[in-house]
């Protein structure tokens, strides 16, 4: 029946968020739920994301396992990176072609933090440092706007699987109802992108400059915000310009109905990103 596609950085919660869809799954519905991962077919990650045909090779025999499962009856969650959009394309096709509806959850997480886990697994389970770089940079976030990724459930690290919009996505075959701050302020609104692009950027330049006169563990303050970042380490403008852009993929799918939150929202991400 339905297909669950999980998607995020390595090592960002996809196999516990996917865990916690089947527990959840089994307990409220009658159906058999599969995960199918990169775990269930016994290879060695860092040796198949370091050569493309055998990564290739993987890709291929996942979504060959999805398609034996996936039927009238059964629930089936792909638990792998899934980074790549035009093969969530296929995916997409897939389903489509089984006449089954699918959705995708997508466990967002700071470059740092998903290290920060990777690093603090048994060395056997992690990825090589270079191995991990590679495939962030390679990582193409998903958008709502296309069909293949919606309908589409971002999680960040702290949050609770939206279990019963997940649910009616796949059960009622529509996508879940838009909360308050989307049916105000869609994606469309020039204005909205602009203050996002604009207010983004002003935080990054102040958090920079003002780095050259403080110290680990001074508060600094942000035009536009209440709050002040938490400044417990040094940070140089790349690693800053990446959770800027991880914070704008996030908030494009989640508009503010009011524009003069979007300082806060960034000093509060980049806050638990920091830690």
């Amino acid at each position: 029946m339905p297909l669950v596609v999980m998607c995020g950085y390595p090592c960002c919660g996809k196999t516990r968020r996917a865990e916690e869809l089947k527990v959840y799954f089994e307990q409220n519905t009658d159906r058999k739920v599969h995960i199918v991962g990169d775990g269930v077919l016994g290879v060695d990650k860092n040796a198949v994301y370091a050569d493309s045909q055998k990564e290739k090779q993987v890709r291929a025999a996942l979504k060959a396992e999805v398609e034996r499962k996936v039927n009238k009856d059964d629930i089936v969650i792909l638990d792998s990176l899934n980074y790549i959009k035009g093969y969530r394309y296929e995916l997409f096709c897939l389903v489509k072609h089984a006449r089954t509806p699918h959705c995708l959850v997508y466990c967002l997480t700071s470059d740092d933090v998903s290290s920060a886990w990777n690093t603090s697994r048994d060395v056997g389970e992690q990825y090589t440092q270079d191995i991990f770089d590679a495939l962030v940079l390679r990582f193409e976030a998903p958008d709502s706007r296309n069909r293949w990724d919606s309908p589409l459930f971002t999680v960040l690290r702290d949050d609770t699987l939206p279990f019963e919009l997940i649910s009616d996505a796949l059960f009622k075959r529509k996508a879940p109802p838009p909360n308050q701050s989307t049916q105000s302020q869609p994606l469309s609104s020039t204005n909205f992108l602009y203050e996002l692009d604009k207010i983004t950027q002003d935080v990054l330049m102040t958090i920079f400059h003002a780095q050259k006169t403080s110290v680990p563990g001074d508060l600094i303050s942000v035009p536009g915000a209440t709050e002040k970042i938490e400044l417990s380490r040094s940070i140089n403008m790349a690693e800053l310009r990446k959770f800027r852009r991880q914070f704008i993929s996030y908030t494009k799918m989640h508009p503010t109905e009011n524009t003069g939150q979007i300082a806060n929202m960034f000093v509060q991400y980049l806050n638990k990103s920091l830690l």
